[in-house]
C-alpha cells in the first residue's frame, strides 16, 4: 500500500505545493527548517487544512480528489502531537480505550493489548496524566494513535517537549514500532539524530516545496544537499549482525563494503542494524594500513569532492555500493592527489551502533 500525494495551498504569505508517493511501510522522515511546511503536510493528509486542492490515494483507496474529500474523522489516520493532550480526568487505560468507542470491531487490527505492549505502558494503566513523566505521557499518546488501527500514522516532532533523557529514553520504543508495524509512518523532525536513527525514507521539504526524496542513506552523503555540509555531518549504513566475539566484547556487523567491528552490547545473530559514522572520523589513505588500531579499514574509490571554506574538503567514497562522507583537510587531499575514480582505503576511526 502505497500513498500517492499532491497537494496545493495558498495562504498568500506562504504556499504549499508538493506531490510525492510514500512507501507503504516503514519511517519516511520529513526534514527541513522551520516554517518549510512539515506539519502542514501532515495537517493536510489528515484532512485538517482548509482550502486545500489535491490528491490523495492510499493504497486502492481515493481519500481526497477533485470530487471527493473525506472528512478527518473519516480518514484512519493515527495522529501523534508534539504536546501529548491526554484527557486529565482520565486514567491512562481511559485514555487509550476513548478513541475506540467509534471504532467497529471488525476494523480493530492493532490490539490494544499490543499497542500497550510495544510501548512499554503495562504498569501505567491505572495512573492518571498527572501522575507521568513527559516520556510516559508520549508514549500513552503513540499508544492511543496505534489504538484505533489507522493505515499510517503521522508523527509531529513527538519528541519536541521532551529533554535529552526523556528522548532517549522513548526512542527505543519507537525503534521497536519501526521494527513491528506493517504500516507507513510519517515523521516530522528537526533532530538528524532521530532521522538517522528511525527514518527509512527521507523527504527534504523547502519553503513548501519538495527539495528532494530519497533513502536516509543516500540523502545525508549527497554533496549538493545542506545534509552533507554542517559540523555533524554522517553517513548512516544499513548493516546485518554477522557475530560477537565474546573475548573482546565486538560485535561484526555485514554490509556490501565489507564487515564492522563494533564495541557493545550483544546483538542477534541476522538481526538488522544501523551504524553511525562521523565525516571527521574518517581518514584516506592511498595504501592499506598493516600496524594500527584503526579496526574498520575499508577499500574505497573516490566518487566526489567539495570545498568547504578554505581549509577543508568533504569527499564522498564509496564502499561497495554504500557512500561514506569523509571530512578532511585540502592540503592532505592535495597531498594524496584525490580526485573521482582514485582506489583508497577509508579507515573508520569511530562508529556508533542506532539499533
Amino acid at each position: 500500500m502505497s500513498i500517492e500525494a499532491k497537494f496545493y495551498i495558498d495562504r498568500g504569505d506562504f504556499s504549499l505545493d508538493i506531490a510525492l508517493t510514500i512507501p507503504e511501510r516503514g519511517v519516511t522522515a520529513l526534514f527541513g527548517p522551520s516554517g518549510c511546511g512539515k506539519t502542514t503536510l501532515l495537517r493536510a493528509i489528515a484532512g485538517l487544512e482548509k482550502n486545500c486542492v489535491g490528491y490523495l490515494k492510499v493504497g486502492d483507496e481515493i481519500w481526497q480528489n477533485d470530487n471527493k474529500n473525506l472528512p478527518p474523522h473519516q480518514r484512519p489516520v493515527g495522529y501523534v502531537f508534539q504536546e501529548p493532550s491526554l484527557f486529565a480526568h482520565l486514567n491512562v487505560r481511559r485514555n487509550l480505550e476513548y478513541g475506540l468507542k467509534r471504532l467497529p470491531e471488525a476494523m480493530r487490527k492493532v490490539s490494544l493489548q499490543h499497542a500497550v505492549e510495544l510501548l512499554g505502558i503495562g504498569h501505567l494503566l491505572a495512573r492518571k496524566p498527572h501522575q507521568l513523566s513527559g516520556g510516559e505521557q508520549q508514549r500513552v499518546a503513540i499508544a492511543r494513535a496505534l489504538a484505533v488501527s489507522p493505515a499510517m500514522l503521522l508523527m509531529d516532532e513527538p519528541l519536541a517537549a521532551l529533554d535529552m533523557i526523556r528522548k532517549r529514553e522513548i526512542l527505543p520504543y519507537l525503534e521497536s514500532l519501526h521494527r513491528e508495524l506493517d504500516i507507513p509512518v510519517l515523521y516530522v523532525s528537526h533532530s538528524r539524530e532521530e532521522v538517522a536513527r528511525l527514518g527509512d525514507n527521507l523527504v527534504l521539504l523547502e519553503a513548501g516545496r519538495v527539495q528532494a526524496k530519497g533513502t536516509v542513506s543516500e540523502l545525508f552523503s549527497r554533496l549538493d544537499l545542506a545534509l552533507a555540509h554542517g559540523p555533524e555531518t554522517e553517513t548512516v549504513i544499513k548493516a546485518t549482525v554477522a557475530g560477537y566475539d565474546e573475548e573482546f566484547e565486538l560485535s561484526y556487523l555485514d554490509f556490501s563494503g565489507g564487515r564492522f567491528a563494533v564495541a557493545g552490547k550483544r546483538l542477534p545473530l541476522g538481526s538488522a542494524a544501523r551504524l553511525q559514522v562521523l565525516a571527521r572520523d574518517i581518514s584516506i589513505t592511498l595504501e592499506r594500513q598493516s600496524q594500527t588500531s584503526i579496526l574498520n579499514i575499508f577499500a574505497a574509490t573516490v566518487d566526489e569532492m567539495m570545498n568547504e571554506g578554505t581549509a577543508q574538503i568533504t569527499v564522498r567514497l564509496m564502499i561497495g555500493s554504500v557512500p561514506v562522507l569523509a571530512r578532511i583537510t585540502r592540503k592532505s587531499a592535495t597531498d594524496l592527489g584525490l580526485q573521482p575514480g582514485l582506489a583508497v582505503y577509508a579507515q573508520v576511526k569511530s562508529v556508533a551502533l542506532l539499533s
